[in-house]
């Protein structure tokens, strides 16, 4: 029997039997299906998050406050703190030859009114390098200017969501906010941006630093941003951010210098675990698909003894019976794997219509994988009934016995 034969003689059966191959090729496009949607979600999960650490910037580092050793007990894991970072700490950093911007930040939340309306938002403080450093665009007006980061002046950028709650279509430029119990003139209004590490920027206020020290009574900063100047000298800025901070805390390191890179291949690096392990649950899936085949295959051997029987009186061999019921198995695995990838493209479409800020990706390897597994699951399992049908003896499976 010729390869287009048995092709011909399985599609026959398949169709022949419209209750079990549709039953077999739901569990197995349950089963593709689960695992496509699952891994897709996971890579989909690790973009996600490799974007948001690319709208912070290029060549970053965050210089936090605390030990560089972890303390074993509660999130932040960090040491205590003897000194806390202060401006004078950040523009020292301004003469290394390996930075190119420096932004001191302070972040605190207070609320902002205007007339009668009032919300409370988050209030950052920075200077004039953090539009450059953080990509940030402006639709209206200009960003903080460039000066001497502790001398404030009492204006503010504000977001576009704020702006629309607090002026609707007002003039706003030139107007003044009331953030805490101080006056705030509106010198910009930032281009729509969205959430950004779990910050909605467009809800953001931006003052200047020493600005909002006084504000929220500390002298001590939230984090500082750096930029090096290249990729290649993120290394030497890091060591010499260090050195220069260590100096001036009287030989203490209590400060911890990560770099952007780091903590996205952290993330990388989780995501793709947790990306493999639900792949893996899912797969499960396609082995239970697999042993349903097998137990549907071999309830099917025990209807078609008549037809196994006239085949063997035919003249045919147990390698072409073999053959014909393990190609069934294949055909089934490998149509129910189709159908899983239709319904798994369905799903991740409708799923990136609910979450447009989700960037929905279908790992590349995913749908090769689920094929394989499936089709080599369906072998596997229809190995069984494949043999159980070629040994029956002729005689035996006319009499239907």
């Amino acid at each position: 029997m010729q390869l287009r034969d048995t092709l011909r003689f399985s599609v026959h059966a398949v169709a022949s039997y419209r209750a079990r191959t549709l039953l077999m090729l739901l569990a197995m496009a349950i089963g593709v299906a689960s695992v496509v949607l699952l891994v897709s979600l996971g890579e989909s999960a690790r973009h996600y998050v490799a974007n948001q650490f690319s709208s912070l910037g290029t060549n970053l580092l965050i210089v936090l406050p605390g030990r560089s050793e972890t303390t074993g007990g509660p999130p932040p894991l960090l040491g205590a703190t003897p000194r806390d970072l202060t401006l004078d700490d950040a523009l020292a950093l301004t003469r290394l030859s390996s930075v190119r911007r420096m932004s001191p930040i302070v972040v605190g939340s207070a609320p902002v009114s205007r007339h009668q309306l009032e919300r409370e938002v988050l209030v950052v403080g920075a200077t004039a390098e953090l539009a450059a450093m953080r990509h940030l665009k402006l639709i209206q007006g200009r960003f903080l200017p460039a000066g001497d980061p502790t001398r404030g002046m009492s204006i503010c950028v504000i977001g576009v969501k704020l702006k629309t709650e607090l002026f609707g279509g007002d003039q706003v430029l030139g107007q003044w906010l009331r953030i805490g119990d101080r006056r705030f003139r509106v010198n910009g209004v930032l281009a729509p941006t969205g959430m950004s590490l779990g910050d909605d920027i467009d809800e953001t206020v931006i003052i200047p630093v020493a600005n909002a020290q006084a504000l929220f009574n500390t002298a001590s900063l939230f984090r500082i941003l750096v930029e090096a100047t290249a990729d290649d000298t993120i290394a030497t800025a890091k060591e010499r951010i260090s050195a220069t901070i260590t100096q001036r805390h009287d030989g203490e390191d209590d400060i911890t210098v990560i770099s952007q890179d780091a903590i996205l291949a952290t993330f990388d690096k989780i995501f793709r675990t947790l990306t493999l392990a639900v792949g893996g649950i899912a797969a499960i899936s396609l082995v239970v698909a697999g042993i349903m085949i097998m137990n549907v295959m071999l309830v099917a051997v025990s209807n078609r003894r008549a037809e196994v029987g006239l085949m063997k009186a035919l003249g045919a061999p147990r390698r072409h019976i073999l053959r014909i019921f393990l190609t069934e198995s294949a055909l089934l695995s490998l149509a129910g794997a189709l159908l899983g990838l239709i319904a798994a493209a369905a799903g991740l479409r409708v799923l990136a219509a609910f979450l447009p800020q989700f960037p929905i990706v279908i790992a590349d390897w995913s749908a090769p994988l689920a094929l394989g597994v499936a089709v080599t699951t369906g072998l596997i399992f229809g190995i069984l009934p494949a043999r159980a049908a070629s040994r029956l003896p002729a005689a035996e499976a006319l009499a239907r016995r």
